[in-house]
């Protein structure tokens, strides 16, 4: 069971089930009957109600928030409400008069680096556990020195769960590096493997042609000369073995022309590991059945253009789908790829588009980008196939 549990899931898990436990103040009001009647009998509604709304606030927010932390970008609205569940875990403090809003906050510690750059993170802990010294000293009635040094002592604790969520991040972040460095060592072997399958095909045709072919080209042309000059029952056998070394040359050149017609890489193999096993993004590809290249260099500018289309959709899109249409086209061969992100109004292309968009036109090829607010992103590639070599087999009999 822990295997399928990942980090961020043990932190929501983890963080709801200490938040369940800062609910264990109302277990104050049911086993102390006069804890109210002390306050008054308006604190029911002034202080319980008020805690119970901040505390229900932060479970929920808190969920919300942990529910595709580490798998897509933080939005605005992210971050919104970040803000929002911080000043409820004050509000728990502040209406129960105890410091159950640090240990929240200590909670939210374990969010911060998976939300916010680290900088921003630390100065978000560090602003969240310094607003309780106010409340330490005017709620809870504590010296200024005292409430300091509650306040600290908290911010210790947040620190410590802060740095361990950003060791579990960074250990996520190379998880999936190394799961998209082993993709691409996947599709660069299919494709050496291919690319070595192809060039023995080649060798196997070209000695064939080049050892086999022109013995039996002469043989044939020599036969033929005996058969002018034979006479009699000789005259016939060098006749039948005229026609068999023909019958042969032709078997040879249909043999050679066989092996340089396979001599195609296969692309499947090589772009199926990309899209296996993304984290965070369910890719669809879609492959016109027994598509192939004899260009190893455009077999090479796919790979790359598939890797990095996938790498752009999981980082930027914000969608969790991607759907990758490889087919023939006019031009060669043509991706169109779509995803359900968010999109935008306007294309800020980074480094990986940018070389992308590079490597393409460098092999003859185009790219076109669409975009639009709601609407995702779509990719358009298209990258010329140069033509078949003509067979070096000629009919030289």
């Amino acid at each position: 069971m822990l295997q399928r549990l990942n980090h961020i899931r043990l932190l929501r898990f983890v963080g709801m089930f200490t938040w369940a436990m800062v609910g264990s103040w109302l277990l104050n009001i049911w086993l102390d009957p006069e804890y109210l009647q002390q306050r008054g009998d308006d604190a029911m509604l002034a202080l319980v109600l008020p805690w119970l709304v901040c505390f229900l606030a932060f479970g929920a927010g808190y969920w919300w928030l942990t529910r595709e932390a580490g798998v897509r970008q933080p939005r605005l609205g992210d971050h919104a409400l970040l803000f929002v569940i911080t000043l409820c875990a004050i509000g728990v403090s502040y209406y129960s008069d105890t410091s159950l809003g640090s240990v929240l906050l200590m909670v939210l510690a374990g969010l911060l680096p998976w939300l916010l750059p680290i900088p921003v993170g630390l100065a978000w802990m560090l602003l969240g556990n310094l607003a309780f010294i106010p409340l330490f000293i005017g709620v809870l009635n504590m010296p200024p020195i005292l409430a300091i040094v509650q306040a600290l002592l908290y911010l210790g604790f947040s620190s410590l769960v802060f740095t361990t969520a950003y060791v579990a991040k960074e250990q996520a972040n190379a998880r999936e590096e190394q799961r998209r460095i082993n993709a691409e060592l996947r599709g660069t072997r299919a494709l050496l493997a291919e690319s070595a399958r192809v060039n023995e095909r080649t060798r196997i045709a070209r000695d064939l042609h080049d050892l086999l072919g022109h013995h039996l080209t002469a043989l044939s042309m020599n036969l033929e000369v005996a058969g002018h000059l034979a006479e009699g029952p000789a005259q016939q056998h060098v006749r039948q073995a005229h026609q068999l070394a023909r019958l042969l040359l032709t078997d040879v050149r249909e043999a050679v022309s066989h092996l340089r017609e396979g001599g195609a890489i296969e692309l499947e193999p090589a772009l199926r590991p990309l899209t296996e096993n993304v984290p965070g993004m369910a890719v669809e590809l879609d492959m016109e059945p027994g598509l192939r290249t004899d260009d190893p260099e455009c077999a090479h500018v796919l790979l790359r253009s598939t890797q990095e289309i996938i790498t752009n959709a999981v980082r930027h899109s914000g969608g969790d789908r991607l759907h990758l249409h490889v087919h023939r086209s006019v031009e060669g061969i043509r991706i169109d790829a779509e995803d359900n992100g968010r999109g935008a109004d306007g294309l800020v292309a980074g480094n990986g588009l940018n070389g992308m968009r590079e490597r393409v036109a460098a092999h003859g090829g185009t790219m076109r980008v669409e975009t639009a607010p709601g609407r995702g992103f779509r990719l358009q590639l298209d990258l010329p196939l140069k033509p078949l070599p003509p067979s070096t087999v000629r009919d030289t009999a």
